[in-house]
């Protein structure tokens, strides 16, 4: 099956899914045939590979992003195993920001599931070219062409299905190649490493006929050399289609499918194939664009001999408390020993190591290039989303971005004496994890930290009694909450100063305004052309006025999708100290809250429950009693309905063991942060 178009022999790509779907299972498969390990590893044993932390064993589930790499035809390719439950999204956001292509699984059975889409869409952002792999063909109810169907419906994916089963569910035998008109199988005995290459068989060969005819025709709606090609009746050779479905998945334009049933050992090798054929190198890649400090914009183009630009996307405590970052290089090289420079704060660092990961592994190195994905340690200052790059030529590569927590617990120390060691292994673990916030109450004294879920907490307080020998006292869950404004409100403030022996007011005044669900914060200079105010002064008043927005008039959250506006600042006869402006527009940005009729907003989660239809009317219902608003209920395969709704967070703690009591543990669900918004409960307002 080679015979693939000709590229640089490097592929950094991404497995993406949803929970379930069989993303690490097919990692490890991937593992094996290249010959990287040669024990198949599987995770209802605890055994595999990428899912290394006991967390993961213990749970069956990826909770860190894990990094490897292996050889196939002659291509090296870097894999990042990610994770598919939503507390984690993280993991997958930094993940996408540095692949050159994705990998999407998906269950044959469950089809597009709530995970799935989102990671699809996490990709989709980045512009990330992606093949998607269908999974556990052999489960019954695997239904290969609905499977299509979700993908253009709900994906917006246009895909082409180069191998499709030869049989579903228990008649699943193998797979035929759509465009080489071939059959493939796995001999049970031989743990799928050899796969065999037959005619179709007889019965087969009028679908295989018509998955080439429907190839042919997708492809030639995105080549016109080949449209013409093929309305002549010529020739199409098989390097020439190659090539077209290269470039059109490169472009964003096709998205190649393949089948399989990775836990059985199928499918595996054609995949392979495809991420060597049709996903990009680093040289297949337009420059990505950097700035300077001054805002200068700069390609970076993946030359080994040009300036070093490197993106910081993952932090990983090691022993003795030293920091691992993992980089994606982007142009230049990286080499042990080198003077290497942040972008964002300019700090010079000396490379202490440059280490080849595989997983929990690590192999050091002299020195990586263009494209590689390693650890680095002794960058002493970087944060995820650092630039890392050439003393000589300071640039900043886009960073990444990571949602704000959600849920929050109060921890104590099991003794005063352990309470430093406490904060300070927590500031550490937020290093790691920017969705993984630490914040010390200045009124109780007591450490409150929040993240993305109740597992994620949860794996967070575990770590820290396996890996660091601490067991805090945990509170119950709290909601991290937001305020907001119902109405406009404007509300002056002065300070009387006392200048030449006279009294000199200076004066504020400031307006706030409600803004739509999801528009976010905007502070506004409606003063005009001021020029008795000094710039030093007035940038003083708007980042007070921006700053003041971190803390709300009810109980001190931070506010949301409000706008202020400074419509007057009056400074009396000559300069008024900045303290004194400062503390004037905060005092009428404070009453202007207060006037605007504040509220309290929590977050809402979106909900998509898959359970037996005779368990249906108790979810509703209990849903319902929960404050919870059904949103879809559609029929799903095997006698199943799939509930979508929307419920605050407050109301869902525990969910997990009421859905399992409710359908007999027949039941599932995915959680996912939606908005933040008001919610009514017996005729008040939150």
């Amino acid at each position: 099956m080679a015979n693939g178009p000709k590229s640089h022999p490097l592929r950094n790509i991404g497995i993406i899914a949803h929970i379930d779907a069989g993303k690490t299972t097919l990692t490890e498969r991937v593992l094996y045939y290249t010959g990287r390990t040669h024990k198949l590893g599987e995770v209802h044993d605890g055994e595999a590979t990428m899912d290394f932390l006991p967390e993961e064993q213990a749970r069956g589930i990826t909770i860190m992003s894990a990094v490897t790499s292996c050889e196939w035809r002659g291509a090296t390719i870097n894999i990042i195993d990610t994770p598919g439950h939503v507390d984690f999204t993280i993991e997958v956001e930094r993940s996408l920001r540095v692949l050159d292509g994705a990998v999407g699984v998906f269950c044959a059975v469950g089809g597009v599931q709530p995970q799935s889409e989102t990671v699809w869409r996490q990709a989709d952002r980045f512009g990330v070219p992606k093949l998607v792999f269908v999974n556990k063909l052999d489960r019954v109810g695997a239904d290969f062409d609905r499977v299509m169907e979700q993908l253009k419906e709900r994906l917006s994916a246009n895909p082409l299905v180069i191998t499709r089963p030869y049989g579903q569910s228990e008649n699943f035998k193998g797979v035929i190649d759509c465009l080489r008109q071939r059959f493939y199988v796995w001999p049970e005995d031989h743990l799928g490493a050899e796969m065999v290459d037959l005619e179709i068989p007889e019965e087969a060969k009028e679908e295989a006929a018509a998955g080439r005819e429907a190839l042919l025709e997708t492809l030639v709606e995105v080549d016109d050399g080949l449209m013409e090609a093929y309305l002549a009746d010529e020739e199409l050779p098989l390097p020439r289609l190659l090539e077209v479905i290269r470039a059109a998945t490169i472009g964003l334009k096709l998205t190649p499918v393949f089948a399989g049933a990775a836990l059985r050992n199928k499918g595996v090798q054609p995949l392979l194939d495809g991420i060597v054929d049709y996903l990009p190198a680093p040289a297949d890649l337009p420059p990505i664009e950097a700035h300077t400090p001054g805002g200068e914009a700069v390609l970076i183009e993946p030359k080994a001999k040009d300036p070093l630009a490197a993106l910081v996307f993952k932090i990983q405590m090691m022993e003795q408390g030293r920091k691992m970052n993992f980089v994606r290089i982007y142009g230049g090289r990286l080499r042990e020993g080198d003077e290497v420079a942040n972008g964002r704060t300019g700090q010079k660092d000396k490379v202490a190591r440059v280490l080849r990961l595989n997983a929990g592994k690590r192999e050091r190195i002299p020195e990586a290039l263009s494209g590689d994905l390693v650890g680095v340690i002794g960058l002493r200052g970087a944060v995820t989303g650092d630039t890392v790059c050439s003393p000589d030529r300071l640039v900043l590569l886009e960073s990444i971005q990571a949602a704000d927590p959600v849920i929050s617990v109060a921890v104590e120390p099991e003794s005063a004496s352990e309470q430093e060691k406490l904060i300070d292994t927590l500031t550490k673990m937020t290093e790691e994890d920017p969705t993984f916030k630490i914040k010390v109450d200045p009124d109780t004294g007591q450490t409150v930290i929040s993240g993305m879920g109740e597992l994620h907490l949860e794996v967070l307080i575990q770590r820290l009694s396996r890996e660091f020998g601490l067991n805090p006292r945990v509170g119950k869950p709290q909601v991290v909450y937001r305020e907001t404004v119902t109405a406009k409100a404007s509300a002056e403030a002065s300070f009387d100063r006392d200048a030449s022996g006279t009294s000199q007011p200076i004066r504020a005044a400031v307006t706030v305004a409600p803004r739509p669900r999801g528009q976010g914060l905007e502070t506004l200079n409606a003063l005009g052309a001021v020029a008795a105010i000094p710039d030093k002064l007035l940038t003083a008043a708007m980042e007070t006025l921006e700053s003041g927005l971190a803390s709300g008039p009810l109980q001190g959250y931070p506010m949301a999708d409000v706008s202020a506006s400074l419509d007057r600042l009056d400074l009396g006869e000559g300069l008024a100290p900045e303290p004194m402006i400062r503390t004037v527009v905060i005092q009428a940005l404070g009453q202007a809250l207060r006037n605007a009729s504040p509220v309290m907003m929590e977050p809402i989660l979106r909900l998509e429950i898959t359970a037996p239809d005779e368990f249906v009317g108790e979810i509703i219902g209990y849903l319902q009693s929960r404050l919870g608003r059904i949103e879809e209920m559609v029929s799903h395969q095997g006698g199943f309905k799939v509930i979508v709704a929307k419920a605050p967070l407050a109301e869902l703690f525990g969910y997990s063991t009421v859905i399992r009591s409710q359908t007999q543990g027949r039941g599932s669900f995915m959680l996912q942060f939606d908005h933040f918004d008001t919610v009514e409960r017996k005729g008040q307002t939150l």
